[in-house]
């Protein structure tokens, strides 16, 4: 069965109370309304894999901004950011040490275009370097008294940045914030966060790792990770959902992994994957993931067999043929949320186009219709042998990702 997965969302406002960003937030589950987790990197992961893979950003924030909270480990470089610099604010939590370290690397992603901010931040000298390099600042309002709170505003109005208060709690509190200055407000006085939900494709650990693997190692190139990653039926998903997201803002849509390994280069998708498998997803293969397999396989035999162009397309709705019963959900909701070509939306609602016809040809196959078996007057024998070759690479495929991990 799909997995729930969710996203916490609190708005920010102007002084004008328009809403000019979100913040989003760890849930663990439905009926958790604030964090709860010891693991700051997989929290971190989780809130990244949610926003950008699962649920979709412009599902989450429409065009505005997304403030989201990083470990240490993310700032310098230890985790990747494979994320829109233009669509997000780092958010530097308040237990980070503030070394040499964590100053090389936010001057690092600012030179790079990242927007900056300090979370729950307490003016000291010592961090006038660290203010510098920020651009928004955030000061808890419950944390500090009214004199204080002044002094810290009077000093970091030095200083280039925007001031955000945070946990505005009364009118009291909002007006007094906007008598000091405030550029952004955020807290309960507004809007108690809300938490947003999707649904998670099962993916294959092992899967996720063996791709992991073959991205750390420099001989792979692009035919080989496009062999690997097309093993597993969620991870081609979330890649293609990924770049026909509204960021790329590509002319066309992008119809297989090669085309996706292409566009996204080795580097992308290796942060996106090294954070699958950091998030802990270890669902296990199953007859689904294997007849999707086949199908897809077949769908590109028959291809070759009958000299088609662009086999990796036919190898795409293969694929996704079983999403609606991987996910339990109507295939127009899926294609909605992935948007393909108008050639292989067709094929998968209403068989429609050569695309189509190759996919009754499989159904029909699996069915044992023999008498509608037909695909490019292609003679029943050879449709047989792409079934017969689709099995045993899908069985191959199948027994090399469990020798990864044999206890799973």
């Amino acid at each position: 069965m799909p997995e729930e997965v969710l996203v916490g969302r609190q708005p920010i406002y102007n002084e004008r109370l328009d809403v000019v960003a979100f913040e989003l937030l760890f849930r663990g589950a439905a009926s958790q309304t604030t964090a709860s987790f010891t693991d700051g990197d997989k929290a971190t992961s989780q809130v990244i894999l949610n926003t950008f893979l699962e649920i979709g950003l412009d599902n989450i924030v429409g065009q505005l901004p997304a403030f989201i909270n990083l470990t240490r480990a993310f700032l310098v470089g230890h985790q990747q950011l494979p994320m829109q610099k233009d669509r997000v604010v780092l958010e530097v939590l308040e237990n980070i040490e503030v070394d040499e370290e964590i100053l090389s690397a936010l001057r690092s992603l600012a030179e790079r275009g990242y927007t900056i901010a300090l979370d729950d931040f307490v003016y000291e000298h010592r961090y006038s370097e660290l203010v510098d390099i920020a651009h928004i600042v955030k000061i808890d309002v419950l944390a500090l008294g009214r004199e204080t709170l002044r002094e810290h505003v009077r000093l970091l109005q030095k200083h280039d940045v925007r001031l955000l208060a945070e946990k505005v709690e009364t009118q009291e509190d909002f007006e007094y914030c906007r008598s000091l200055g405030f550029d952004y407000y955020q807290g309960f006085f507004f809007s108690k966060p809300k938490t947003i939900s999707g649904q998670r494709l099962p993916t294959n650990r092992l899967a996720v790792l063996q791709v992991l693997a073959m991205l750390q190692d420099p001989e792979s190139d692009v035919a080989k990770l496009d062999r690997e990653i097309t093993k597993d039926v969620s991870l081609s998903y979330k890649l293609l959902r990924y770049v026909n997201s509204s960021y790329f803002a590509l002319p066309t849509k992008i119809d297989s992994i090669h085309r996706a390994l292409i566009l996204l280069g080795v580097d992308n998708i290796r942060n996106w994957v090294s954070l699958i498998a950091l998030s802990g997803i270890n669902d296990k293969p199953n007859y689904l993931i294997l007849d999707a397999m086949v199908r897809a396989k077949m769908f590109e035999l028959l291809a070759e067999a009958a000299k088609r162009p662009d086999r990796e397309r036919y190898f795409t709705v293969g694929l996704f043929s079983l999403l609606d019963a991987l996910l339990d959900l109507p295939m127009d909701d899926i294609l909605r949320s992935l948007p393909l070509s108008e050639e292989i939306g067709q094929a998968l609602l209403g068989q429609q186009g050569d695309l189509g016809k190759a996919l009754r040809c499989v159904l029909n196959y699996e069915h044992s219709d023999w008498e509608a078996l037909t695909y490019a007057a292609l003679d029943i024998h050879t449709i047989k042998e792409t079934y017969l070759r689709a099995i045993a690479w899908a069985r191959e495929a199948i027994m090399g990702l469990a020798d990864i991990n044999p206890a799973g």
